[in-house]
């Protein structure tokens, strides 16, 4: 049973950068990792997604530029790299893992991951 553990949320002003990570309990290299948000009212939220090899990232339009997706596979860890953070990043943040064969992919499409992290709430406000 794959665990992912979130940590790295807070309360921040807006410019500022925050550092997320995702701890699996599992064998990262197994798994092609998302991050999503989700705001109390509205949607679940694509944010980022890398490759089980870690070569392929694909991001959310209104991320792209500022946040950066990386995984380290020898500490089985995958991390969010937020900066210039603005209000509109304020969420709950996830982080979420499927099982794949294919090494290169990416997928933005929730329902297709298996595990999710519990979550951590990053608030951006002055």
């Amino acid at each position: 049973q794959v665990q992912l553990i979130n940590s790295g949320g807070g309360l921040v002003h807006p410019g500022d950068s925050l550092r997320l990570n995702c701890v699996n309990s599992g064998r990262t290299d197994e798994y092609r990792v998302g991050w999503f948000r989700h705001v109390l009212g509205k949607e679940r939220e694509f944010v980022a997604a890398i490759s089980r090899n870690g070569r392929n990232t694909d991001y959310a339009v209104n991320v792209q530029g500022r946040f950066t997706i990386s995984k380290d596979d020898a500490k089985g860890t995958v991390t969010l790299q937020m900066n210039g953070l603005k209000s509109e990043d304020t969420a709950v943040y996830y982080c979420a893992a499927a099982a794949s064969r294919d090494p290169v992919s990416t997928t933005r499409i929730s329902s297709l991951y298996n595990y999710w992290g519990q979550g951590t709430q990053v608030t951006v406000s002055s």
